[in-house]
């Protein structure tokens, strides 16, 4: 049936009338897009001939179907059929007879872009190379012949370009000869297809390739217009290859820069061409560029000022007063030429200048230097394109700093900050001279250089506020402002209002507010968001804090609160718009209540209103509890009842955000206006709370139980609260506490509740400990308890014990101190549970206890734990027995170091100090045991040293620096491990003693030893993390010495003879793992320093081939660097591909147990993050095996069904 109706429509297809073939390839279009279209070989030679003959029909129309046929057609039809096809459709092409070859073109572009199968695919290059390779080279062939030839060819080598191997160098042979072109198109088009062919090619042919350019760009009296192709052609070969492009490096990049300073005046282009071509060459080659940077930096600096048929003569340094004389002075901007294209080469310079600054952080300090007054100057260019490029490099210039400098505030005279912090008046007076010119693109550009400087520096322009109001006022109110223009100078105002104090802006609030205001009026919606944004800071500017009268804010609350409820009491505008309002409304009342006690009964109920309804219900939340925090104690009283039973209601909610948002509100509201809520009300916020107290959300708990201490705390008279809570809440507390994942915030919380429920004196003392402690016990039905549990019951214990008061706590200290005394086996649990607890109230008090001599593991620790803890309650009583213990008692020694351990960490924390006599104790004592064979040993006592180091640095950092060169192995390692204790987040007093000893500590990342080298590797990974600062100096020493280590020992492998099979150990794993770790830190904290590119290969891609534990952190490098550094990456992408594949493809044995089958899941998820981080790069299409890679990924449904749900994350 099929076939008679295919018949039909093939007849009407050949028939005379236009319409009638229009209407047949209509239906047959259609009939070939079914699912179920099926043919023999008769009709399918039929078939094609006939669309193949329709190609050429005489109506346009036809002919378009026709082409839309192929698609389809070619997934229908035999292998065969579809080469048969091309080739007719080739001949065509290239017959300088025929009318249709546009259409020919678009046909086989057609085909060509269907086509997936390789089998296929090859059938098709067997019969289309060697007839385009003829029409290209063939002599007397006419121009449009050969560039629709070209065109096809670079479709063909784009997506076959790898299947053509066999044929490379005749390709390569044939399209090199076409450069020497008269025509330009000819030349221009095969630049296109030897680029396309290169991302294939094998480096042999792609050397012989760019040795032919260079050559021809070498001899002497070649055309200009040549020289441009071959320069053209470098640029695009390393777009195209990317880092395969470096060894050629040193032929290329001097004879480019020697065309850039050589080539005539009226030569433009072949600058241009050059300098495009060296900033590919710092995208793509980063590592091998190094050497040429300087000449690149000097040239592009000499070439962003290049204007040769333009002299300044303006007085570029005038006064800014004379402004308003120079808005209609445009004498610089009426010189206009059509012939002049010198701002290309400008355009380039800056373009070049980007890519310097992005791929070479380490360069920064010398970029200020040299190019940073430079890029300011040419803010003047009269080109704009060429000026929105010399804002984009100023502003890469910003953004790099902030990228290499996050977290530092050193400000010596090197560093890339206090060098911009010079130059803000430069680019500021510079800017202010942008935002006068009449151009809205310009003023864009310039408020966006702005927005960056206030990103990357917050506090730099407060002596500049006075001067920048003008241009912000003038983008506000000018008639001519687009929208587009007012949202970035209303950006930019907010951000520098939240950046600066107050007290900056005061003399300027007048003019701003008003411009800002009648933005709130704005018709346009996201203009009227950031307008209400800017206002949300303008109040704080205006009243920063409440009892400090020292600025007249009076005159604006009304104006603004005016505007504002304008906005909010408008029903038909945007959500963002709305959800800007309340928030804004909710500053203005905490912040001016005082100053509109007559327009809250209005306000308060819109406010209300506003949170009834599912879109602005969240907002208006956030929006009360401001309110209720503010410190004038605004009069709720018209509208608390009601704000009271809605956020009730809400609670019951499921989404979590708005319950996280209510339980802040409640708790806010309780605290300022308990005494207006009645009690009834507190009962039905209880009994709600009650449903989110779990461990399946422990912020969600943190914050009911601290709504719940509120509520205690606030109703001590009333019986029914305390009643509520202990039936409602109690049971759920007591269920969490067994919890092992209890900590932080939630933990702290839930010592409060029991605090409050003591204090409450609702609930006896006695029934409270009495639960807490039977919920240690282990249930039959669950078995045992966590660990973790135990402890996070102990410490409630110990909080309980001191809010009950001291004959209390005295009576719970005897009746634990019975169980420790009880010697039979039974009671082993509650022996842990009683230790913790006294070890809890220990550190709170004064108590002394005896119990290292259990057979049980959990009972010696526990015990340790307290001893350590109830010594800090009592030093001079304790510490001596501690010390004079650990001597004694070799078997306890261990639990002995544990329990000083305590005491140190404890001290150092609470900043206290110890007895001189008693430090030199303690470290004769640890350093006798720094050389034990017990590595637990060994790790208790450099933690032991560090937190001394805290205490007493003077005395420390020598001693540990002797031990340094010790000949035991072990000491070395120790006293490593000791100064990483002593690095932590805060500044200490240790800082600046080690800073000068720290390489005798670090270089021991070379020692003999393996541990040693961990300990090293490990102890620059917590500076790079925790003090970045001290370490930049010897960093360039200790990188290459890290990167070392990230390698493959042979030495370090052995394998085990256990009789029936052998086992391979790899003693170097846990340092290779270590010394990534710490690369992944540095890279946060000093980027800067790192060089990525001379890192990434080869290092990182070993680490990419290696084991799980090494792979996985690895993976989060490549991410990172992805982000970071995306131009170091691109240029070795190719290299990368076959690590990632093998691990995505890794299939585990059959045989292999769950745990082996989940690590494997994780390896793989790990893997597809790195390739997630990876397909974000702009640019990555220019990989073959990357785009190849993905396209795998894409067609395996396991695959891509994981990649995406890590897209999503």
């Amino acid at each position: 049936m099929a076939n008679l109706q295919l018949t039909g429509i093939l007849e009407k297809m050949t028939g005379k009338d236009k319409d009638y073939r229009y209407m047949a390839t209509s239906d047959l279009l259609n009939e070939l897009n079914k699912d179920g279209f099926k043919t023999d070989a008769d009709m399918e030679i039929k078939l094609t001939s006939i669309i193949l003959q329709q190609l050429d029909d005489v109506a346009g129309d036809v002919s378009g179907l026709a082409v839309k046929c192929l698609a389809p057609l070619v997934k229908k039809v035999t292998d065969a059929r579809v080469a048969e096809m091309t080739s007719k459709l080739c001949a065509k092409l290239l017959n300088p007879k025929d009318q249709h070859r546009d259409i020919a073109s678009i046909a086989l572009k057609t085909i060509i872009a269907e086509v997936t199968a390789p089998s296929l695919a090859q059938l098709i290059l067997n019969s289309l190379t060697p007839q385009l390779i003829n029409g290209i080279t063939t002599q007397g062939v006419t121009t449009e012949i050969k560039c629709e030839g070209l065109d096809i060819l670079c479709e063909v080598l784009h997506k076959f370009g790898s299947l053509m191997a066999a044929g490379h160098e005749t390709l390569l042979a044939a399209l090199l000869s076409q450069l020497n072109s008269v025509q330009a198109s000819v030349r221009k088009k095969t630049v296109s297809c030897v680029a396309a062919l290169a991302s294939s090619l094998s480096d042999d042919l792609l050397a012989k390739a760019t040795v032919e350019v260079v050559q021809k760009l070498r001899s002497k009296g070649v055309k200009p217009e040549m020289t441009r192709t071959n320069i053209q052609m470098i640029g695009a070969l390393s777009r195209a290859v990317g880092y395969r492009f470096g060894p050629h490096l040193g032929d290329t990049v001097p004879v480019l820069i020697n065309y850039c300073t050589t080539a005539s005046e009226n030569d433009e282009e072949l600058r241009e061409y050059s300098l495009q071509a060296l900033e590919s060459f710092l995208l793509r080659c980063p590592r091998d560029i190094s050497s040429y940077c300087d000449a690149i930096l000097r040239l592009a600096l000499e070439y962003l000022s290049y204007d040769p048929n333009f002299t300044d003569n303006m007085d570029e340094d005038t006064d800014d007063d004379t402004h308003e004389e120079e808005e209609d002075d445009e004498s610089a901007n009426e010189y206009t030429d059509d012939e002049d294209v010198s701002w290309k080469v400008r355009r380039a310079a800056a373009k070049c200048l980007a890519a310097l600054i992005v791929s070479r952080p380490e360069l920064l300090s010398k970029l200020y230097m040299e190019a940073c007054p430079k890029i300011i100057d040419r803010f003047k260019e009269r080109e704009e394109n060429v000026k929105m490029d010399v804002f984009n490099t100023s502003i890469e210039l910003l953004r790099q700093t902030g990228n290499v400098t996050k977290g530092q505030t050193d400000m010596d005279e090197s560093s890339a900050r206090w060098l911009l912090k010079q130059e803000v008046p430069k680019i500021v007076k510079s800017i202010n001279r942008q935002l006068r010119e009449k151009s809205i693109k310009t003023k864009v550009g310039a408020f966006s250089v702005l927005k960056e400087l206030v990103v990357v520096l917050p506090d730099c322009l407060a002596e500049h506020i006075g001067s920048l109001i003008p241009g912000i006022e003038k983008a506000l109110n000018d008639k001519s402002s687009t929208s587009n223009l007012k949202i970035e100078a209303l950006v930019f105002t907010r951000l520098v209002l939240a950046s600066h104090s107050p007290p900056v802006f005061h003399p300027y609030i007048k003019a701003l507010s008003s411009p800002v205001l009648s933005a709130v009026g704005e018709r346009y919606y996201k203009v009227t968001a950031e307008a209400l944004r800017v206002c949300g800071e303008l109040v704080r500017v205006l009243r920063p804090n409440i009892q400090d009268y020292g600025f007249d804010f009076q005159p604006y609350v009304h104006p603004i609160y005016k505007a504002i409820m304008s906005r909010l009491t408008n029903q038909d505008q945007d959500q963002e718009v709305k959800e800007c309002a309340i928030s804004c409304m909710g500053l203005v009342i905490s912040t001016f209540g005082d100053s509109l006690r007559a327009e809250l009964p209005a306000c308060l109920p819109v406010l209300i209103d506003r949170m009834g309804n599912e879109i602005t219900r969240l907002t208006a939340v956030k929006a009360f509890a401001v309110i209720a925090t503010s410190p004038l104690r605004i009069d709720l009283a018209c509208v608390l009842e009601h704000v009271i039973g809605e956020l009730t209601a809400f609670l019951r909610k499921a989404n979590r955000v708005l319950r996280l948002a209510t339980l802040g509100t409640l708790n806010s509201l309780v605290s300022a206006y308990g005494d207006l809520i009645g009690s009834s009300a507190y009962e039905v916020i209880i009994v709600e709370l009650s449903t989110l107290i779990s461990d399946s959300d422990l912020h969600m708990t943190a914050l009911a139980l601290e709504l719940c201490c509120t509520l205690m705390a606030d109703s001590r008279s009333s019986q029914s609260i305390g009643l509520a809570v202990r039936n409602k809440v109690l049971p759920q507390a007591l269920t969490l506490i067994k919890s092992s994942l209890l900590q932080g915030q939630a933990l702290l919380a839930l010592q409060n509740f029991f605090a409050a429920l003591v204090y409450s004196a609702n609930t006896s003392f006695d029934a409270l400990l009495d639960s807490l402690l039977s919920s240690a016990k282990p249930t039959p039905q669950s078995g045992g308890i966590a660990k973790q549990a135990l402890y996070s019951i102990a410490q409630c214990v110990a909080v309980l014990c001191l809010a009950a008061g001291d004959q209390k706590c005295t009576s719970t200290v005897r009746m634990l101190t019975e169980i420790l005394k009880d010697d039979s086996s039974s009671n082993s649990a509650k022996k842990h549970v009683a230790l913790l607890c006294l070890g809890e109230i220990g550190r709170r008090k004064d108590l002394i206890i005896e119990s290292f001599q259990s057979p049980f593991e959990e009972i010696k620790s526990a015990a340790s734990y307290a001893l350590g803890n109830i010594a800090v309650g009592n030093l001079s009583k304790y510490l001596p027995f501690i010390l004079d213990q650990i001597d004694n008692q070799q078997k306890k020694q261990y639990l002995l170091l544990h329990s000083l351990k305590e005491v140190i960490v404890r001290q150092s924390v609470d900043k206290a100090e110890f007895q001189d006599s008693s430090v030199e104790k303690i470290l004769k004592l640890l350093f006798n045991h720094c050389e034990s064979d017990e590595e637990g040993v060994r790790n208790v006592v450099a933690e032991c040293l560090g937190k001394i180091a805290l205490i007493e640095p003077a005395k420390l950092i020598p001693a540990l620096k002797v031990r340094t060169t010790s000949p035991a192995a072990f000491t070395r390692a120790t006293v490593v491990i000791a100064v990483k204790y002593s690095i932590v987040e805060r500044a200490e007093k240790i800082d600046e003693i080690i800073f000068p000893e720290i390489s005798s500590f670090l270089m021991l990342i070379k020692d003999n030893d393996r541990h040693v080298r961990r300990a090293a590797v490990l102890a620059l990974s917590t500076f790079g993390h925790n003090k970045p600062n001290l370490i930049k100096g010897i960093l360039p020493e200790l990188l290459p010495l890290l990167y070392d280590q990230t390698v493959v020992k042979k030495e370090l492998i052995r394998t085990v003879d256990l009789g029936p099979f052998k086992h391979i150990v790899d003693d170097g794993l846990e340092l290779r793992k270590a010394a990534f770790e710490c690369v992944d830190t540095l890279l946060e904290s000093c980027l800067d320093q790192v060089n990525p590119s001379s890192f990434i290969v080869p290092f990182l891609k070993s680490g990419l081939e290696d084991h799980y534990d090494v792979k996985m952190p690895c993976h989060l490098i490549l991410s990172k660097l992805a982000d970071k550094c995306p131009s170091a990456v691109l240029a070795v992408l190719d290299s990368l591909v076959d690590p990632l594949q093998k691990t995505i493809n890794f299939k585990p044995k059959q045989d292999a147990v769950k745990q082996e089958v989940d690590r494997n899941e994780d390896m793989i998820r790990s893997a597809l993050r790195a390739i997630a981080a990876l397909n974000r790069i702009s640019g990555g299409d220019y990989s073959l095996r990357f785009k190849n890679l993905m396209s795998e990924i894409g067609k395996s449904p396991t695959l891509s069904d994981k990649f995406y749900s890590i897209k999503n994350e």
